[in-house]
């Protein structure tokens, strides 16, 4: 069993008005004031997030952004810096999300600028990696994860791999309904830690904890968090509604 504490990460993506978010987070934080032996983050859009901290405050819930720029400032209209992000106090980002990559271009290598200057900024990425279903059938779901691993970590000094969450979100189970089996997404997760001690070693590697996302929901939450190397999830269209996110975020008790 293991003793890294699980994160159950909500990611509300392209939803909710600032008065939708405040009526939100009146119901979650009320319905998750006594979970225990969990981290909560909550990331809503750029429009949101210091609604969501004004709410979240006092509370065990951690703020996220869904992204962020690599340059601390510059003329890059639409964007958000790493620094700007620190000084409204949001403590986690996610960075590389499977849509970010196929929507907007994004890449390994401007990933990797990024999670560095989110350590500088002293927010805490967490990486999205994962294969699509094509990928998957051609039987190189391996191979897609360890590039984006090497890529995505390439400018991380020696040490700070633990200050890290990485996600593991099969594209094929991401809005499809389609869910990872436990056993498949721990044997891949369980891939993913070993990459990682490749790069890190076996210390730092069994520290980092590594999330699960794709059609994660009340009914599953359970049978994934039972598996040795899943240490939390990345949760997309069940976080949206306050009782559903609050039933996996409380998993242990329910």
């Amino acid at each position: 069993m293991s003793d890294r504490t699980p994160i159950i990460a909500g990611n509300w993506k392209m939803y909710k008005t600032n008065s939708e978010a405040a009526a939100y987070m009146t119901e979650f934080t009320g319905l998750v004031a006594d979970a225990a032996g969990v981290e909560i983050v909550v990331c809503p859009p750029f429009t949101c997030l210091e609604q969501v901290r004004d709410a979240a405050a006092g509370s065990k819930i951690r703020v996220g952004a869904q992204n962020a720029h690599f340059q601390p400032e510059g003329a890059y209209t639409g964007e958000v810096s790493l620094p700007m992000l620190a000084e409204i106090g949001i403590t986690d980002v996610i960075l590389g999300h499977s849509e970010r990559r196929q929507y907007f271009c994004e890449n390994d290598a401007d990933l990797a600028l990024k999670v560095d200057r989110a350590l500088v900024a002293s927010i805490r990425p967490i990486l999205c990696v994962g294969e699509t279903d094509a990928e998957r059938e051609a039987g190189k779901t391996m191979e897609k994860l360890k590039s984006q691993l090497a890529g995505g970590l390439a400018a991380i000094d020696e040490g700070r791999l633990t200050d890290i969450v990485i996600a593991y979100e099969p594209i094929w189970a991401i809005g499809t309904g389609k869910t990872a089996t436990p056993g498949i997404a721990e044997e891949t997760i369980g891939f993913i830690r070993e990459t990682l001690a490749g790069m890190h070693g076996a210390e730092a590697a069994g520290r980092v904890r590594i999330l699960y996302g794709g059609s994660v929901k009340p009914d599953n939450i359970s049978a994934l968090m039972a598996e040795d190397d899943i240490d939390g999830a990345l949760v997309g269209g069940a976080c949206l509604a306050p009782a559903d996110f609050s039933q996996i975020v409380k998993y242990k008790q329910v």
